[in-house]
C-alpha cells in the first residue's frame, strides 16, 4: 500500500516534532512519503498528483487545509485528516481525538473508509460549512488580525470579534438575501454535517440534523434582534429547537440551494474567506469522497 501525507506547517498546531511523530505512526502500516505546503492552494495540486499514484493521502493541517486537498482530489482515493489547526472541525466530527499522534494511530491501525457528502458553492467544494453573510464577515475580521507566527488568531479573538459585529449592528440583522424560493433572510449558514464548528471543546450544533451520509441543511435567520441572542445562543449549544422556530428558515437534506443577495457579500468555506459574491449556488455531491474513520 502506498501513501503519502500533505502536511501545513503554518497550521496552528503542526510542529517539526509532531510531524515527526504523525510519520511514524502512519509508517507503522506501510512507507509514508511526505511533502509540505509552503503556499496557498498548493495542498490541492499535491492532491490532484498524490490521487494519481497512492492507495491513501493523508492531511495533517487545519480545516482550510483539508479544503484545499478535497479540492484537489480527482481520483477516488481514501483520505484521513489529522488534527493540526486550532479548531480541526472535520476530524474531530469525523470521531477522530484532537491530539494529532493519537489520530493518526488510529488511522494507521484498523481505520475503515467511510462514504460521505461534500457541498459545494460557486464550483468550490466544501467539507463541513460553508456561510454567506455574518460568519464570512467574521471570518474575514479574524484574517484581518493578522497571524502570530503563521498561525490564526484563537477563539477568544472569534468571539470578540463576534461581539464587535453584534454592537456594530446593535444586535439588529434585517434580510439581505434572498433564498430562491424559500424566502428571505438575513444571512446563511449552510452544514454538510452536526457540529457546524467548535468552541474549544464544547461543539457549535446550528444544524443538529445535518449528516455527513445526506445533503446539505440551511440554517438562516429571517431576521435577528438583540431579544432572541439568548434563544439562538440556547439552539446552538443545545442543538434543538431551531426548526421549530418562526425566526429562523431551516431546510433539510438539500441537493441545490439558489441564494440571491441585496448587494455583494462575503463568502466562507471551511473557514476560508472566498471573498463577496452577488449570488451563491449551493450543490450537495453525495458519496463524493472517501475518509478514514476510526474502525
Amino acid at each position: 500500500m502506498s501513501a503519502a501525507l500533505i502536511v501545513n506547517p503554518q497550521a496552528s498546531r503542526v510542529t517539526p516534532e509532531l510531524t515527526l511523530a504523525v510519520e511514524r505512526e502512519l509508517a507503522a502500516a506501510g512507507p509514508v512519503e511526505t511533502v509540505l505546503t509552503d503556499r496557498p492552494m498548493q495542498a490541492a495540486e499535491l492532491a490532484e498528483e498524490l490521487c494519481r499514484t497512492c492507495d491513501r493521502i493523508y492531511v495533517f493541517a487545519g480545516d482550510g487545509g483539508y479544503n484545499e486537498a478535497v479540492n484537489g482530489l480527482l481520483a477516488d482515493v481514501p483520505v484521513g485528516f489529522i488534527p493540526g489547526g486550532s479548531t480541526s472541525v472535520l476530524p474531530r466530527a469525523l470521531g477522530l481525538p484532537r491530539d494529532p499522534v493519537a489520530a493518526a494511530r488510529l488511522l494507521a491501525h484498523g481505520a475503515k473508509p467511510r462514504r460521505i457528502s461534500l457541498g459545494r458553492v460557486n464550483g468550490r467544494r466544501f467539507t463541513f460549512n460553508a456561510g454567506l453573510g455574518l460568519d464570512a464577515e467574521l471570518v474575514r475580521r479574524v484574517d484581518a488580525l493578522g497571524r502570530e507566527s503563521g498561525h490564526r488568531p484563537g477563539d477568544v479573538a472569534f468571539a470578540r470579534t463576534l461581539l464587535g459585529i453584534f454592537a456594530e449592528q446593535r444586535g439588529r440583522f434585517d434580510p439581505a438575501m434572498e433564498v430562491v424560493g424559500l424566502g428571505r433572510v438575513a444571512f446563511a449558514l449552510v452544514a454538510n454535517g452536526d457540529p457546524y464548528s467548535y468552541v474549544g471543546r464544547f461543539p457549535l450544533r446550528v444544524a443538529p440534523r445535518a449528516r455527513f451520509e445526506l445533503g446539505l441543511d440551511l440554517v438562516a435567520p429571517r431576521r435577528l434582534r438583540a431579544r432572541v441572542l439568548p434563544q439562538v445562543a440556547w439552539w446552538v449549544l443545545a442543538g434543538r429547537g431551531q426548526e421549530r422556530s418562526r425566526h429562523l428558515l431551516y431546510v433539510h437534506d438539500a441537493d441545490e440551494l439558489r441564494i440571491v443577495c441585496d448587494a455583494p457579500l462575503p463568502l466562507q468555506v471551511d473557514g476560508e474567506d472566498l471573498g463577496d459574491v452577488g449570488e451563491a449556488h449551493f450543490e450537495a455531491e453525495r458519496d463524493a469522497l472517501q475518509v478514514l474513520t476510526p474502525g
